[in-house]
């Protein structure tokens, strides 16, 4: 099975790039997050010509946004209004092999890392706070999960350009990567992408668009996660993060993260 995890900055604007990276890399499952357009807008159409029978969306105009587009049948799973908002962040649905996917857009959090004077860092906290609630109250050591998105926070020293400069950088921030350990530990999950690329080796998904030369300058974060329970690790078989993506014309500022499992009947 080939899952794929893509913040795609627009699903409309990147219609084309969705299209030619499931051509050429021929996912199972795409979870796509920042599809910024209503349910009733979505390009559904495109997405089954592209062999995806089956799918899950939740969107809103111009912001957030998330879908699942699976070649596998899957019924849709509990979710949640996470933090009293319905701002379109979360997906989860079942497979048929028994596994519970769940793909999550967590709020970015805007530019202050202080909850008394910027009300988008103090709602990322609460969220990651609720996530951490949640998955501790469904723990279970037989539980097969995958937790899948753009979580908006590289939590390693690796996992940013530079680990000193990025601190005080909302995404990075001590209280961040706080919060991400708890939801971590909420359920034994496993980093999926360090099981492959294990420190101090550094893994970037995202690349500001202000960069002239991405590649050349490489000032990278690892925002987009891959996590599976332990019941799943058995079954990791690869992972790779598609750069080339990231040079398309008008790309997304996220690289596509694909990972491949093996014998999961």
């Amino acid at each position: 099975m080939r899952l794929v995890t893509w913040n795609v900055n627009s699903v409309r604007a990147r219609l084309a790039h969705v299209e030619q990276f499931v051509a050429q890399n021929q996912p199972d499952i795409l979870c796509l997050q920042e599809t910024k357009v209503t349910d009733n807008e979505f390009p559904l159409k495109a997405f089954v010509k592209m062999g995806f029978t089956h799918h899950a969306i939740a969107g809103q105009k111009s912001y957030n946004g998330v879908a699942i587009f699976s070649k596998l049948p899957f019924v849709p799973s509990q979710s949640k209004s996470w933090c009293g908002k319905d701002d379109k962040r979360h997906l989860a649905v079942t497979l048929e092999n028994g596994v519970e996917l769940h793909n999550f857009y967590v709020p970015a959090g805007g530019d202050i890392p202080d909850i008394t004077v910027n009300d988008k860092f103090a709602h990322k906290l609460e969220f990651m706070t609720e996530m951490t609630d949640w998955f501790t109250e469904r723990r279970s050591e037989d539980n097969k999960l995958i937790l899948v998105g753009d979580l908006n926070v590289a939590p390693f020293e690796t996992d940013v350009w530079n680990h000193k400069q990025l601190l005080k950088v909302v995404s990075h921030t001590p209280i961040e990567v706080e919060h991400m350990e708890r939801i971590f530990s909420s359920h034994d999950w496993v980093d999926a992408m360090r099981h492959f690329v294990p420190e101090p080796e550094p893994l970037f998904s995202w690349w500001s668009y202000r960069a002239r030369d991405w590649r050349a300058s490489n000032r990278g974060r690892r925002l987009d996660h891959v996590w599976v329970t332990p019941a799943l690790k058995p079954h990791l078989k690869n992972m790779e993060i598609t750069l080339d993506a990231r040079d398309w014309e008008k790309p997304s500022d996220h690289a596509p993260v694909v990972v491949d499992f093996s014998n999961l009947a």
